[in-house]
């Protein structure tokens, strides 16, 4: 779907949307539009009592006196209160009702849609954002798509401010393209999207001048890596460490780094999960796919910045040569851990990726993402990432971050009393603390692979895949923390 921008105007044929604020009067196009229609319009708003509010529309199918196919009036809400996630919100949702109609083009204007929270230019690049995202599908496998909607062709936006506008959804399209990078990695069948795979997918940024390197399971032995590849051992696929390099900062500069837990395909080895739902557990490399879809969305914005990007990526399977409950493993941290539940891998493959990362580019901080537990999700549903963090002000960098991007995060406590959850009888630590607080016993035993480096661990679990369905997505996975780790880039870290 093309996606433009342009002054205003009325196009001849195909659709038009109309975006108006709560109690506006028609002006401008809109009222011209009502001459030419013989007051269609102003019969048609009253016929179904629309006023402009936010979610609110009324449509007039081929409208008299034009050769338009339809003309659709979007509520925007009040004035005063349009934000971003509302003008995203809108150009899903006219994706969607334009290829529910099969139009193959459509033509919105944005007239007077600007507040002192959201300017002109910014409020219609919104609007495309809205529109790509809402165009994504996974469907390369569906032999039958006769029952897909028609994909629109055509998506142009008319505003006052076109040139603006198309400076910010320049940067605002390279975030999507990231998005759906991450998406795409998460829709895929674990038979397709292995750890070499996976890691060969990663490589392809090198095109965008990404430095990648892979190490293999030989690499991570000589590095000490037992928490990681134990996890790995019971699979016939290779294990892989992922490192991918952004350098578009100052030489020199400390890189800030993000940490992804990619287990590609999750069976709970040898402590085997229940069957129902466990082809879910092809997502459980989520954290490490919104990893890989922020160094796309870094690199190819050419943002001002070093970072960095390490992925830890295997397979959990139960063979004969799995990891058993009882193991005791040495990480590269020199720290021994007993297993006590295979299930709890993620965190083995994270421990050693946190402990490399921070070794070799003792970076600014570290975030980590991983679909860590399922505990988070009973204590915050599908709204909020967990957020743990040794650090107030990178926290609250997250959470103003994610409250800009919707994409929230709600912070949980730790401390010396969650820690000592995990203290084992016969190693350092053990990979389960009892069954209260299990995300936060989780984040704790994390925390012993940190030294001084800031660091924060989203806890995705109940964000990255499964996604409910909203007006910019309706794939199972969702691309969740892509834009949420941009913008806290964009705003504190670029320069």
């Amino acid at each position: 779907m093309k996606i433009s921008f342009a002054d205003i105007s009325i196009g001849k044929t195909g659709a038009l949307a109309l975006v108006v604020t709560e109690g506006a009067t028609p002006t401008g196009v809109a009222a011209d539009l009502d001459r030419k229609t013989g007051g269609a319009i102003k019969r048609a708003m009253k016929a179904a009592n629309f006023t402009g509010k936010a979610g609110s529309s009324v449509e007039l199918i081929a409208p008299h006196g034009l050769t338009l196919s339809r003309i659709v009036l979007v509520g925007a809400g009040k004035s005063g209160e349009l934000t971003a996630t509302g003008m995203e919100n809108i150009g899903g949702e006219l994706v969607a009702r334009m290829e529910r109609a099969k139009e193959t083009s459509v033509s919105t204007i944005l007239d007077g849609i600007a507040n002192g929270k959201i300017t002109a230019g910014e409020a219609a690049a919104r609007v495309g954002f809205g529109a790509k995202l809402r165009s994504y599908r996974f469907d390369k496998y569906k032999s039958k798509k006769k029952d897909a909607a028609a994909p629109l062709k055509s998506f142009s936006i008319g505003t006052k401010a076109a040139t603006p506008a198309r400076k910010a959804y320049g940067t605002l399209e390279k975030i999507a393209d990231g998005m759906f990078l991450t998406r795409d990695l998460v829709n895929e069948p674990p038979n397709v999207l292995y750890p070499t795979e996976f890691a060969k997918r990663a490589r392809a940024l090198s095109k965008l001048g990404v430095k990648v390197e892979v190490l293999g399971e030989a690499a991570m032995e000589k590095l000490g890596m037992g928490s990681l590849l134990g996890v790995g051992q019971g699979s016939v696929r290779e294990s892989q460490l992922v490192i991918m390099r952004w350098n578009g900062g100052k030489a020199g500069d400390k890189p800030v780094a993000f940490v992804g837990k990619g287990v590609c395909f999750d069976t709970g080895g040898i402590s085997l999960k229940p069957p129902a739902g466990m082809e879910d557990m092809k997502g459980d490399m989520g954290g490490a796919a919104c990893v890989t879809g922020l160094m796309h969305a870094l690199a190819a914005r050419k943002a001002k910045v070093n970072a960095v990007g390490v992925i830890g990526v295997v397979e959990n399977m139960p063979d004969g040569n799995a990891q058993r409950p009882g193991d005791i493993v040495t990480s590269m941290s020199g720290q021994t851990i007993e297993i006590i539940n295979t299930d709890a891998e993620g965190r083995l493959v994270l421990a050693d990726a946190l402990y490399y990362t921070e070794k070799r580019f003792q970076p600014k901080f570290m975030i980590d993402l991983a679909t860590l537990t399922g505990a988070i999700m009973i204590a915050l549903g599908k709204e909020y990432a967990g957020l743990f963090s040794n650090d107030n002000k990178l926290s609250a960098q997250l959470a103003e971050a994610g409250e800009a991007e919707n994409e929230k995060v709600w912070r949980l406590p730790m401390g010396p009393a969650y820690d000592k959850a995990i203290n084992s009888q016969f190693a350092d630590m053990k990979n389960t603390g009892d069954r209260y607080g299990g995300s936060i016993t989780a984040a704790q035993f994390l925390l012993r692979f940190v030294k001084d480096t800031k660091w924060a661990h989203l806890d995705i679990a109940g964000t990255a895949m499964a996604s409910p369905k909203s007006s910019i997505n309706t794939s199972w996975g969702s691309g969740w923390g892509v834009r949420l780790l941009n913008r806290l880039v964009a705003d504190h870290y670029e320069g």
